[in-house]
């Protein structure tokens, strides 16, 4: 199964596809979320108001690791919605929550902790901030008292939070301010710090860590790629520093199966940067490949993932509301598939990726 979502005004609503076993999507459905999203409108000034990407985030819409909750960010109504996944694949509300700040954007799960940042607004000068929860075994959220944080200013940006793969530390990628923030996790799921990082390039913006915990960081900014060692101090050394792809607006990140492979969306490019990882965490640039094929519209890739499988890649074209569908090849390499739609008319304002 794959996810996306509308973030409409009215209703946000999810939208789910079948993955056939070539990878290719089949339209299921839509499913309320039973709060609003933002429509076309940007979180905040400090991005173009273009209305390809609205809330200049990565995972705005999350699954848990285990594959059971997807959880959506309702960037107009202040609050999150849980759902879980039933048998056949489609969401199936269980809870709907106050999020904790004003206008979520991104979200990451570990273990039954969730936490999602927050743009603020104009009203509150855009104070921006953290907020921690617990899932329990319903998929239901709860409030972990204390745990609002402020970030590295009190009017930074995010554009994702992100655990480490032990969750011992969250790291929060800033647009406004170029900082990689780094918090420490406490056993009762409160944070410490932060501790402030500065990113090798401009506009820091989608993050992955891999299995060697190694973090990738997209660039909007320089549209390059950059890699990092996380030390336990929670400051971060750079492996290879903003490696450009010459394109524009590099901002979402996802990598192979054997993650020896990375690819960025270039939203303003209309194209996916394909990079090699090498084994200390270096990364080297191969080329581009346009998100949607020659001869039919050009898609602006936003959100990216890959399959668990490793065998297919997939990228959300925020000027269309489609999903572009990629075959992995054992080079790294990607063979365009399908262009999937859940509606026949182009759709500005979708949100968030998430593939099982």
């Amino acid at each position: 199964m794959s996810y996306m979502m509308t973030n409409m005004t009215a209703s946000n609503q999810i939208v789910a596809f079948y993955r056939e076993m070539n990878g290719t999507l089949t339209y299921v459905g839509t499913f309320p979320t039973f709060g609003t999203g933002t429509g076309t409108r940007e979180v905040s000034a400090a991005t173009a108001n273009d209305g390809i990407d609205p809330l200049a985030s990565q995972d705005s819409l999350a699954l848990s690791p285990d594959g059971r909750y997807l959880f959506a960010v309702n960037a107009g109504s202040n609050s999150i919605s849980s759902f879980k996944i039933g048998n056949n694949g489609v969401p199936i509300l269980v809870d709907v929550r106050p999020s904790g700040g004003v206008q979520p954007n991104s979200m990451s799960v570990l273990g039954n902790l969730l936490y999602v940042s927050h743009v603020g607004n104009a009203a509150n000068d855009f104070a921006s901030n953290l907020t921690g929860f617990l899932i329990n075994n319903n998929g239901r959220l709860y409030p972990i008292p204390g745990a609002t944080h402020s970030l590295s200013t009190v009017n930074a940006q995010p554009s994702q939070v992100l655990f480490n793969l032990d969750g011992s530390k969250l790291v929060v990628s800033e647009l406004s301010t170029n900082h990689l923030s780094v918090f420490q996790v406490n056993h009762d799921g409160s944070l410490m710090g932060p501790i402030i990082n500065t990113a090798s390039g401009t506009l820091p913006f989608g993050s992955l860590f891999l299995s060697s915990g190694v973090l990738l960081v997209t660039e909007a900014g320089t549209s390059a790629l950059s890699s990092y060692a996380l030390s336990p101090d929670g400051s971060l050394n750079a492996i290879s520093g903003s490696v450009p792809n010459g394109q524009m607006t590099s901002c979402w990140v996802a990598a192979a199966r054997n993650e020896q492979f990375a690819y960025t969306s270039n939203t303003l490019s209309g194209t996916i940067a394909i990079y090699r990882i090498a084994s200390n965490g270096e990364v080297n640039f191969i080329r581009n490949v346009p998100s949607t094929p020659a001869g039919t519209p050009t898609g602006l890739p936003i959100d990216i993932r890959t399959s668990k499988d490793g065998r297919f890649c997939y990228v959300l074209n925020g000027n269309q509301g489609t999903i572009s569908v990629f075959q992995i090849e054992d080079d790294g390499s990607l063979g365009h598939l399908q262009v999937a739609a859940w509606t026949k008319l182009p759709y500005f304002g979708s949100q968030g990726l998430a593939v099982l």
